[in-house]
């Protein structure tokens, strides 16, 4: 049997009175005085205890499981205080199990091992206070603590799910918090050698899902630092994962990540292909935020290239998407991004235009001064400006087939 260390907890006024009374206290008070019926408790507290309100009076009389849970909710410790009763429960129904199929329950409940609910108390609410305060390695001190508690047992909560994979979770979100403090650092190293241990202990909690979580923010990190060939491996395996679990919002995080990898490293092609995939996911999951960001980014990588139809036609799909979701402030940032890409796409037709200095052009000018539609083409100019003119007018149909060349062919819509 495993025997607990000693903690150092100040308990509160109430636990410390409930804990006096049970049977393996150090303290152990008689059982003949303590008298069950409700007058007679009250007048044995009385006379023993000074001063003790009626809220203290009830502290002693309830059993020390439920005074553990008082103290948790009054000092504000909802979240643990649904982990521990969580396993409370389960501990009972275990038990309750084993009467009924007439078998052997060796474990004694969990009222009669004051010590091993004093280290529940202790880890989890010192880690949820830690972490409301932001002292995220002392949060994922506690967690670890808890998690080792938890290694190996049976216990389960009312879902059915282990207690060992809520203190996974819990952990995880912690070592979370704690790299994404230093990769703002830059703190790269630190940052990822603490997701490997997170990604560590996501598999030993059997989780698929919970694993390819790991995956991608340790593929996250990797990019921030540098290191693109890791990072294609550790997001190709959260993709992997996603597609075994058929999750197709994770599949479309796995690809948005793998085509900035993609990005970083001047595979734009492969990239492209990778984003037309989150919008297609996007669409099918009605994940209008994600069609945004995607089209967003092809818009930046075929502006950037010189492809300015095409980057309008992806700038202007993000910009219709806000507008359904009347998200003002991405309606505004995917306006003026939209904008520039139009004035890209016109630019060159202008200046042909403005260089000619002809009767003709200049009307063709103002004529889309006025209007600010879209400026029309001169067919009837001569020579090498009408080839260039009629290219412009143009949005090739082999698109894709000339974006083999990037990142090496520069080619501009010129």
């Amino acid at each position: 049997m495993t025997t607990l260390p000693p903690l150092p907890v100040i308990r509160p006024k109430l636990t410390s009175l409930a804990r006096k009374k049970l049977p393996c206290s150090p303290s152990t008070i008689p059982r003949s005085q303590l008298i069950k019926e409700k007058d007679d408790i009250d007048h044995y507290l009385e006379v023993n205890f000074k001063g003790l309100s009626k809220e203290e009076v009830a502290a002693y009389r309830n059993s020390y499981k439920k005074n553990i849970c008082v103290d948790m909710l009054r000092d504000g410790y909802h979240k643990s205080f649904t982990e521990l009763f969580a396993l409370m429960k389960k501990w009972d129904a275990l038990q309750e199990t084993a009467r009924v199929r007439s078998l052997s329950w060796l474990q004694r409940p969990l009222e009669e091992q004051p010590d091993k609910l004093d280290h529940f108390y202790h880890y989890l609410t010192r880690a949820e206070a830690a972490e409301r305060k932001g002292q995220l390695l002392e949060a994922a001190e506690h967690y670890e603590a808890f998690h080792q508690l938890t290694e190996g047992r049976i216990w389960k909560d009312e879902t059915g799910r282990f207690l060992s994979l809520l203190a996974c979770e819990s952990l995880l979100r912690t070592y979370r918090l704690l790299s994404d403090k230093m990769l703002e650092n830059k703190e790269y190293k630190q940052a990822i050698r603490i997701l490997i241990k997170a990604s560590e202990i996501a598999k030993e909690g059997s989780d698929k899902k919970m694993e390819g979580e790991a995956s991608y923010y340790l593929g996250l990190a990797h990019l921030a630092a540098g290191e693109y060939e890791t990072a294609l491996t550790v997001l190709n395996t959260y993709s992997k994962i996603s597609t075994d679990l058929d999750d197709d919002l994770s599949l479309g995080r796995a690809y948005e990540a793998i085509a900035k990898v993609l990005q970083s490293q001047g595979e734009m092609t492969e990239a492209i292909k990778y984003l037309k995939k989150v919008v297609k996911i996007a669409r099918k999951n009605f994940q209008s935020l994600d069609v945004v960001r995607a089209s967003t980014m092809l818009g930046a990588i075929y502006n950037e290239k010189g492809y300015y139809n095409k980057a309008s036609e992806y700038f202007q799909q993000a910009f219709d998407t806000t507008a359904e979701l009347t998200n003002l402030r991405q309606m505004d940032e995917t306006k003026v991004h939209y904008g520039i890409a139009k004035a890209h796409q016109i630019m060159p037709r202008v200046n042909n235009y403005i260089e000619s200095a002809d009767l003709t052009s200049l009307d063709f000018l103002l004529s889309w001064k006025e209007s600010r539609s879209k400026i029309a083409c001169e067919p009837t100019i001569g020579g090498s400006r009408r080839s260039t003119r009629e290219s412009l007018c143009q949005i090739p149909e082999n698109l894709e087939e000339e974006l083999s060349g990037f990142p090496d062919n520069q080619k501009t819509e010129t």
